[in-house]
């Protein structure tokens, strides 16, 4: 735990000393407090749907998602790797576990301080007299948070195969937009993958549905939206994203050592 707080602290204080960091947070927060107020003053002030629009139920939520964790992992992993810090770090005295870990907590606290500028805004409406409901404000606040370290684990895992920045977080934007537009698309995938797949699992009805499944258990937006967006923590909306991320970072790990024992 020493070793991950240790690696999560170094990464954050780089993080805030690195131009594109502030960058990127002034320009989300600038146009995040535009599109705040637009949705607040075009729907009357109706301060839920502001907020919900702030922490999933917009497009801007989700392209923000799309675009941030790759050039945060960005310069975490692949821009390391080009610099010759991440060798550093592989051959010190810590696992790669530790190291996958920290940086992935210190691109995630970046994201959860992004997400908290909604709080703010919440706070400054109540002090007008129109209180939101706090407990349904903060667990949205946590499944945006959630889903931001669910994209942020894809982004690392994408960078490891890289060690030229922009190409990694070229990478990490394409494999962040298939995970996102998949559920999507999956209903025109459908129709060409049921006939191939309805002999392995028992016909076209049981085919279907097993693709339905495949599909909504990577719905990122869909659980996001069904539970917390609801103000409801629902204990297997956590499960599922706590096991993707695990996941992903279980790659990751495994892609670092490869790594480390090629070199």
């Amino acid at each position: 735990m020493r070793s991950i707080a240790t690696i999560w602290r170094r990464e954050i204080v780089g993080l805030y000393f690195s131009p594109l960091a502030w960058i990127l947070l002034l320009v989300a927060l600038f146009l995040y407090g535009v599109f705040f107020n637009f949705v607040l003053a075009s729907s009357g002030g109706d301060v839920g749907l502001a907020l919900d629009f702030a922490l999933g139920g917009s497009k801007v939520f989700w392209a923000f998602l799309v675009f941030l964790p790759p050039l945060l992992t960005m310069r975490l992993l692949a821009e390391e790797d080009r610099a010759g810090t991440l060798e550093f770090l592989l051959t010190a005295p810590v696992t790669d576990a530790a190291v996958v870990l920290g940086k992935f907590l210190a691109a995630t606290s970046f994201m959860a301080i992004l997400w908290s500028s909604v709080l703010v805004y919440a706070v400054g409406i109540a002090a007008t007299g129109v209180a939101p409901d706090w407990g349904a404000l903060f667990v949205a606040y946590t499944g945006a948070v959630l889903s931001s370290a669910l994209f942020v684990a894809i982004g690392l895992f994408a960078n490891c195969f890289t060690s030229t920045p922009l190409l990694a977080a070229f990478l990490a934007f394409i494999a962040s937009l298939w995970w996102l537009l998949l559920p999507m698309i999956g209903g025109a995938l459908l129709v060409e993958l049921r006939g191939l797949l309805a002999d392995w699992v028992g016909g076209a009805a049981a085919a279907e549905s097993w693709i339905h499944r495949v599909l909504s258990s990577m719905d990122v937006m869909g659980h996001l939206q069904i539970s917390f967006l609801r103000g409801v923590l629902d204990t297997a909306e956590l499960a599922f994203f706590f096991t993707w991320i695990a996941f992903f970072l279980f790659l990751t790990v495994r892609a670092l050592e490869m790594r480390r024992w090629r070199g």
